[in-house]
């Protein structure tokens, strides 16, 4: 700065700050500064006397006024006849000893941790909800229970019933559990918040079970995409009716789908190939049939694929609820070179949560 104030004069003022970098206020300001210490600024004749100060400061720590904004305590005061000062008095009384911060009582809602479940076979993270099936008349409702296996999307467990009931559910989970032989310590089973989900009884069977519970955060679907998805599915079907005369015609209706699902539909997201493929361990037969065909075809006419030779498209390895990021590029632990460009085309990462059940 010295240097700028030097040369100035002879040199401009404009052309040294520009070439130094310094702002004109502040070459200006180190001309002529200030003589003498600052004068505190002057207390106006309006201001409340320490006394009242501390009479006001007093009132917001009455124990009925501890947890209350100063507004309330103004107009509670107002009502009882009583006037100390503003309500911007109060926040610069409270703000002068550090005491301006929420003073309302509120709830405090606990930080729910993202759900992070991983899948590398069949039978080690189910998902399963409850939905409404509309019935003969307005506001009457069967509700279907479903659980689905997220790695090969087969749908291992079903049930259609009056009513939402923790009893009906763990009848349910137990009888799957024994159909598809679970062991303990195999299996993680995920649901959202619903009151049949968060249920004791569900809860002391899974223990019992040895089976791992999880659930959704409050209010974010999509921690459960993969049982959306597929009542997605069941319910944008061409056949799927508006309403159901009776349960059996659920029932009916429900066990005619399933079926189809789970032997007949080729899934997108897993390679379409079939969940009871994928469920049954029966990928490398079914992908082995395909490219013999494929390869047939390309060897008669080669011309007609101009990328080379094509592939089988295969289920992903990995299926996540929450993949954890990670950095642009870099490798999860495990994975290959063709696993992150499968990613990269769709077939695995965010494409399992628009095609979980197409």
């Amino acid at each position: 700065m010295d240097v700028v104030l030097t040369n100035a004069p002879m040199l401009g003022v404009l052309a040294t700050c520009a070439a130094f970098g310094v702002a004109l206020a502040t070459y200006y300001r180190h001309l002529a500064p200030v003589c003498g210490p600052r004068l505190p600024r002057p207390s106006p004749a309006r201001r409340l006397v320490e006394p009242e100060r501390k009479a006001v400061l007093d009132v917001l720590h009455e124990p009925r006024f501890a947890d209350l904004a100063p507004a309330e305590v103004f107009a509670t005061l107002l009502e009882e006849g009583r006037y100390l000062c503003s309500i911007r008095t109060m926040h610069r009384i409270l703000a002068e000893n550090a005491e301006l911060r929420e003073r309302r009582d509120q709830l405090r809602h606990p930080a729910y941790a993202k759900p992070e479940l991983l899948a590398t076979a069949p039978n080690q993270l189910w998902s399963w909800d409850i939905t409404k099936l509309r019935g003969p008349a307005k506001w009457t409702y069967y509700h279907l229970y479903v659980i689905l296996d997220v790695f090969s999307r087969y749908v291992v467990g079903w049930m259609v019933a009056h009513r939402e009931s923790a009893t009906l559910a763990k009848k349910l989970i137990a009888g799957t559990c024994a159909r598809q032989g679970i062991e303990p310590g195999q299996l993680t089973i995920h649901a959202d918040r619903g009151s049949s989900m968060k249920s004791k009884p569900v809860a002391f069977l899974l223990a019992d079970l040895g089976v791992t519970k999880t659930h959704s955060r409050p209010h974010v679907s999509d921690d459960n995409p993969f049982s959306e998805s597929h009542f997605k599915t069941l319910k944008y079907r061409p056949d799927f009716p508006e309403r159901f005369g009776e349960i059996e015609d659920a029932r009916a209706h429900c066990a005619d789908f399933f079926g189809w699902y789970n032997e007949e539909h080729h899934h997108v997201a897993l390679g379409m190939l079939t969940p009871a493929d994928v469920h049954d361990g029966l990928v490398e037969q079914r992908v082995a049939e395909r490219q013999a065909v494929l390869d047939t075809a390309y060897a008669v006419h080669p011309e007609r694929f101009p990328h080379g030779r094509p592939i089988t498209p295969r289920p992903a390895r990995e299926v996540w609820i929450n993949k954890p990021s990670v950095a642009p590029g870099a490798p999860v632990v495990g994975e290959t070179r063709s696993d992150r460009s499968r990613d990269a085309s769709g077939v695995t990462g965010a494409a399992l949560y628009s095609d979980a059940a197409q």
